[in-house]
C-alpha cells in the first residue's frame, strides 16, 4: 500500500506547538508517513529556542498528500516575504488532497493564494487580518471548507488533527489516538477563548501580539 505522505513546512521561528501537537497525532496515522521540510537540512529555530530538525528539503520534497503550515508570530511575516517558501506551498498545494494551517500559518496559505473565497480561521488576535488574503473568518476552533482545513491558535492543532485522522481513517482511530496520548484537557483557567477571558487579561495577551499583526500588515498592505 502507498504511504499517505503528510509534510509539515517549516521556516525559522515558527512556533513549536504549532508543528509538534498535530505531528504527534498524525504520526499515528496508519500507512502514513511524515516529512519535515525546510529550505535546507540545516536546523530550523522556532519561537521558544527549540531547534527542529528537517527530514527534506522544498526542492527534494516528494508530493504530499496533506501539507501542513504552521504559524509563529514574526516568524510567519518573514515566511510570507520568502518566495521560496510561499511557492512550495502553492505547489504542493496543486495536487495534494488536503492543504492545512494552524494558527497564522494560514496566512502563508494566505499569500500563496489558497483562501481566497474560502471559510478560515486562526488565531483569535488576527482573524481580522483574514480579509486582506480573500478569506472569511469563521468563529470555530476548526474550520472545514473542501480539502482546506484550517485551526485556531497554537493548541488547536491537536483537535485539527484528530479531525483530519477521522475523515481519513475513521472516528475510531481518531479516537484511539485520542486516548494513545491521554488527550483530555483540564486547563487551571477558564480563559482560552477570548470570549471567556477577562477585558485584562485578554487586552494583555493582544498586546503581546501587537508587534506581529503591525509585521503582517506591512507585508498584506505594502
Amino acid at each position: 500500500m502507498t504511504a499517505f505522505n503528510i509534510g509539515f513546512a517549516i521556516f525559522p521561528n515558527l512556533t513549536q506547538l504549532d508543528f509538534t501537537g498535530p505531528l504527534q497525532v498524525l504520526n499515528r496515522l496508519p500507512e502514513s508517513k511524515m516529512h519535515i521540510v525546510a529550505k535546507s537540512l540545516e536546523p530550523v529555530p522556532s519561537d521558544c529556542g527549540l531547534s527542529l530538525v528537517p527530514t527534506t528539503t522544498f526542492k527534494d520534497c516528494c508530493p504530499l498528500d496533506l501539507i501542513c503550515v504552521p504559524g509563529g508570530g514574526i516568524g510567519v511575516a518573514e515566511a510570507m516575504k520568502d518566495l521560496e517558501t510561499v511557492d512550495f506551498v502553492r505547489k504542493q498545494a496543486v495536487g495534494a488532497r488536503y492543504i492545512t494551517s494552524v494558527c497564522t500559518g494560514a496566512f502563508l496559505l494566505g499569500v500563496a493564494g489558497l483562501l481566497r473565497g474560502r471559510r478560515a480561521t486562526t488565531h483569535w488576535a488576527y482573524t481580522d487580518l483574514l480579509t486582506l488574503v480573500g478569506a472569511t473568518f469563521e468563529k470555530a476552533r476548526v474550520v472545514k471548507d473542501g480539502n482546506v482545513f484550517t485551526a485556531g491558535g497554537v493548541s488547536s492543532g491537536i483537535d485539527f488533527a484528530l479531525h483530519i485522522v477521522a475523515e481519513i481513517a475513521g472516528k475510531e482511530t481518531a479516537q484511539a489516538i485520542q486516548l494513545g496520548i491521554e488527550y483530555d484537557p483540564a486547563p487551571p483557567f477558564t480563559t482560552g477563548h477570548p470570549d471567556r477571558a477577562p477585558a485584562s487579561v485578554k487586552t494583555l495577551a493582544f498586546n503581546r501580539n501587537a508587534k506581529p499583526r503591525e509585521a503582517y500588515l506591512a507585508v498584506l498592505q505594502p
